[in-house]
């Protein structure tokens, strides 16, 4: 485990690698003692500089659940980050002008009404604590070289964060989010589609992970926020000039254009 120094290093690392779209070698291996929970600290510290720039945090994202993603990106098990006020974009988003090595994912965002902290959050307390539920795409980045990433790699990067852009939000209530399947198509023409039990077997499952894995850090999923539940379909590179447009039948449509 590394002290609190090297951490912060890292993290300021990470932080420089973001502001100046450059890559860095993996952690993991020119550290390979580095820990999650280490990784975790350094995540904090990456937002802690992010947020002394004047962002805020808006909510929470989980990453790699889905098997597609976990599969082409050798990473088995979920991992979450933190959403900031700059991450979120209309229609139109600026890729080129933020991101390094894009790929776009579409899932379920939630919008809560209530506050989460575990332990124990079921599926049950997440839709009791649900205002809307949205169509959303999450455009994740690396600031880890070529992807080659590692769990504790991905963790201390904000969970390979990028930007993310959400549809209009309905109430989840009667909605079965085990079953709904995304449709997902890049410059008119259908690329994939997914299921909503492709997120930990349920988004709110997902949600639920969430808020517990953020009450053994003391941290809750706090009423307004946004939380991502993770993707439904394989991440697809994306550059400027691509078209996006994810549907799912009960909840909505979100479309982005990169620019």
């Amino acid at each position: 485990m590394a002290d609190k120094n090297q951490r912060r290093a890292w993290g300021d690392e990470l932080f420089t690698a973001l502001r100046e779209r450059a890559v860095v070698a993996p952690l993991t291996e020119r550290f390979p003692d580095i820990t999650i929970d280490d990784a975790y600290h350094v995540s904090r510290r990456l937002l802690d500089r992010r947020e002394a720039e004047g962002e805020w945090v808006v909510g929470k994202k989980i990453g790699v659940t889905s098997e597609p993603v976990q599969t082409m990106l050798g990473v088995f098990q979920p991992d979450f980050g933190w959403l900031t006020n700059r991450m979120r974009y209309g229609r139109m988003m600026p890729i080129s002008e933020q991101l390094i090595q894009p790929r776009a994912e579409a899932e379920i965002a939630f919008v809560l009404s209530k506050e989460l902290k575990g332990p124990g959050v079921t599926p049950e307390d997440v839709l009791a604590a649900t205002a809307t539920v949205h169509a959303c795409f999450e455009v994740v980045d690396s600031r880890i070289r070529d992807w080659k990433i590692k769990i504790q790699d991905t963790v201390a990067d904000n969970a390979s964060s990028g930007l993310f852009v959400m549809g209009e939000g309905v109430s989840p209530v009667g909605i079965d989010l085990e079953a709904v399947e995304v449709t997902v198509h890049k410059n008119g023409r259908f690329l994939s589609s997914g299921f909503g039990r492709a997120a930990l077997g349920s988004p709110l499952k997902a949600v639920a992970w969430l808020a517990n894995t953020l009450g053994e850090f003391g941290v809750a999923l706090r009423a307004g926020e946004v939380v991502l539940s993770g993707s439904l379909v394989p991440l697809e590179p994306v550059k400027a000039g691509d078209a996006m447009r994810a549907s799912i039948p009960g909840i909505g449509d979100v479309e982005v254009v990169f620019t």
